[in-house]
């Protein structure tokens, strides 16, 4: 019998709140995390608004050995301490666990970009004596995966997925993949930050940020004012287990249970061919074993731009029907956070089944005419979820999508 992998831990640091539970309450009262750039002089740059964890909110310091601060980016550090979290709320001490029997797959879209500026400056102003030696792995977009295997002692099969915005669901869909194989226990999900000059240029080379200066009015996505979206940093690490190994070892409750996953990309621009995003949809249905009438839930890529909005609505339009499924874009509060957006709005599909309620789409007061979805926006709208679809899209037509069912009466 194939293993079923359920989600058993949350581990959340995002904009608008550090913990799965603060972030999730701030989302029900649609209070956004988007502000203007603190971390560095923003004014010579055309975009000066960011979905920022703040310094107050989270301090590594307060959660992590000293010895680990001064060889990690602030997304590693960010990363450690939401699969600690994550590992808490499973009621997993990985020390009790045989080695090989835990693995670890993340995202990452940009690596240590802040970390690695830094270096870089040294080396320039300063000479190559004066480059840290950590530059060498901090910089490294498999670095998470690589600092969590080591905190927690995690031999088991391990990896990272680069796919922009959708590779969190890129991840999540390699650790049921391994949960399948025979891997007991997965830390899966991402967190990225690149909150930098070097970051900001490579967001802003996208030409699709948001340059409004209004952090209620910057990123609207399916809004008649959608004009682009607003980066951001944080995101989410889960814990993924084999349902039978929670029940041996008398886990809590599962949140959730990762039924389907299918990926794709898009076709060149000029191809005439449509996007991957419908026919991803349909499979990872097709892969979760159910049909486009019992999803309850849609949670969007929200991409922002009138353009993507707009595909997007059509493929959601095309297989549930106009109006055919509630739509949320969660994301509107914080921003995209590259590849930890995804896993975020995991994180409120889930909360979404738990506690059967809707999140709003921030500051969106509603769906433009003609894209035929049906956007919960301005409160929280009560709703049974069953089961949940969330999608992804990123950079250069990555494109996935993932089921969330409910966990069974005996799991």
């Amino acid at each position: 019998m194939t293993p079923t992998a359920v989600v058993t831990g949350l581990g959340v640091i995002a904009p608008n709140g550090v913990g799965a539970d603060e972030y999730w309450a701030a989302t029900l009262r649609a209070e956004g995390g988007i502000r203007p750039l603190e971390r560095f002089d923003p004014e010579p740059y055309p975009a000066r608004l960011a979905g920022q964890v703040p310094d107050a909110a989270f301090d590594a310091a307060e959660h992590l050995p000293s010895r680990l601060l001064p060889q990690t980016d602030r997304m590693t550090r960010m990363a450690l301490v939401a699969a600690d979290w994550a590992l808490a709320d499973a009621g997993v001490d990985p020390a009790e666990l045989p080695d090989y029997d835990m693995g670890v797959v993340t995202a990452s879209a940009s690596g240590g970009y802040e970390f690695g500026q830094r270096e870089l400056q040294n080396l320039w102003s300063k000479g190559p004596e004066h480059v840290s030696a950590y530059q060498s792995f901090a910089w490294f977009y498999a670095v998470n995966t690589g600092q969590i295997s080591i905190r927690n002692g995690m031999r088991g099969p391990s990896g990272v997925v680069v796919g922009d915005q959708a590779g969190g669901l890129d991840a999540l869909g390699q650790a049921r993949r391994n949960i399948r194989r025979g891997t007991p226990l997965m830390i899966s999900g991402a967190v990225d930050s690149s909150l930098c000059p070097w970051g900001w240029i490579a967001h802003l080379s996208t030409e699709r940020i948001s340059t409004r200066e209004q952090a209620d009015d910057a990123y609207l996505p399916f809004s008649t004012r959608a004009c682009g979206h607003v980066p951001g940093e944080g995101g989410a690490i889960l814990v993924v287990e084999d349902a039978d190994a929670v029940r041996r070892r008398g886990g809590a409750r599962p949140y959730g249970t990762v039924a389907g996953y299918a990926a794709g990309l898009d076709p060149a621009p000029d191809s005439g061919r449509p996007p991957a995003l419908r026919r991803v949809v349909e499979r990872a249905l097709a892969d979760a074993g159910v049909t486009p009438d019992q999803v309850d839930a849609v949670f969007a890529d929200a991409a922002g731009s009138p353009d993507l909005d707009r595909a997007e609505a059509a493929a959601i339009s095309a297989v549930f029907g106009p109006y055919g499924v509630p739509v949320c874009a969660p994301k509107a509060l914080t921003g995209r956070l590259s590849s930890g957006g995804a896993p975020l709005d995991v994180v409120a599909a889930l909360m979404s089944m738990r506690h059967g309620v809707l999140p709003p789409a921030g500051p969106v007061t509603g769906a433009a005419d003609g894209l035929g979805i049906d956007l919960v926006t301005g409160a929280p709208r009560e709703h049974r979820v069953r089961t949940a679809l969330v999608l992804a899209r990123g950079e250069g037509g990555f494109t996935s999508a993932l089921v969330l069912t409910e966990p069974s009466g005996d799991q």
